[in-house]
């Protein structure tokens, strides 16, 4: 059994703060007399749970004591205020005796049950609030723990591609075509990775300025003669595969509208560089 996943799904803080179901708890407490980490795990979150209560403990409101002394108070003046009757003989003084005994038991019962529900009122707001706080906390670090994976998860597309840009320069199959930047786009700079068996074409732009949201950059392959679309430039990690070429003398890029055109403006010409042959 894999210990480490199980103590990281959340099943352990989920029992600690009683939200487990009664199959969840059941395996939990039997994986403990047979796994000491889950064990371990289970006491640490208790012991966790138990310390911040006691840091972030909420004192009841001041009213919850003013209305348990308001209730003795005021059972005490009603027996204050109770007439004693004094009995002819000790026959009547036992029948006088007997109502008024059950009435006062009957009064302190009443205040007692007032005093239970308000402390108890009270004791339920204090873990109400404590259980608030943690599962709050518990929430917050479940948040944190999906960002945090989901950011690795971009990190290791992004690894990906580039190790797989790296593979594919660094093939004996792949011939690169630098293209420079053109006149008045000096600063600008691509170069094309063709694998020379396949004929697949990969784009690399190196340095592009970026454009309006309606233009796009756009490859063409010469052939023939005659400018061939290699495909539209997108946001890509690492290389950018391109359409597949099977004989070129040259590459160009130029700027069109959004969505590409089906003739190379060349006016709006950025780079171009010469296959070698």
């Amino acid at each position: 059994m894999d210990t480490k996943a199980y103590i990281e799904s959340g099943v352990i803080e989920s029992y600690v703060l009683g939200l487990a179901s009664a199959d969840e708890s059941a395996e939990l407490e039997l994986l403990c007399t047979q796994h000491a980490d889950i064990k371990n795990a289970v006491d640490e979150f208790a012991a966790l749970m138990e310390a911040n209560a006691f840091n972030n403990a909420v004192t009841p409101p001041p009213m919850v004591k003013d209305k348990v002394m308001l209730a003795l108070s005021d059972e005490f003046d009603k027996e204050k205020n109770i007439v004693p009757v004094i009995p002819m003989n000790t026959a009547d003084a036992e029948m006088h005796a007997l109502p008024a005994a059950r009435k006062t038991i009957w009064r302190y019962l009443a205040a007692a049950s007032i005093i239970l529900l308000i402390a108890s009122t009270a004791f339920n707001f204090y873990l109400y609030n404590n259980y608030k706080s943690a599962d709050n906390k518990y929430q917050a670090l479940l948040t944190e723990r999906n960002s945090l994976q989901a950011s690795n998860d971009v990190f290791q597309t992004q690894l990906n591609g580039l190790e797989q840009s790296m593979r594919i320069i660094q093939s004996p199959d792949v011939e690169k075509i630098n293209l420079p930047g053109i006149k008045g786009h000096e600063s600008s700079l691509a170069a094309i990775y063709w694998d020379t068996k396949s004929k697949d074409v990969y784009l690399m732009p190196t340095k592009m300025d970026s454009l309006p949201g309606d233009k796009q950059y756009q490859l063409w392959a010469i052939v023939d003669g005659k400018p061939v679309s290699a495909g539209l430039i997108e946001d890509c990690n690492g290389l950018c595969k391109m359409t597949n070429i099977q004989k070129a003398s040259m590459f160009a890029i130029t700027i069109e509208p959004k969505g590409g055109s089906a003739a190379p403006h060349l006016e709006a010409m950025v780079v171009a560089g010469a296959v070698k042959i």
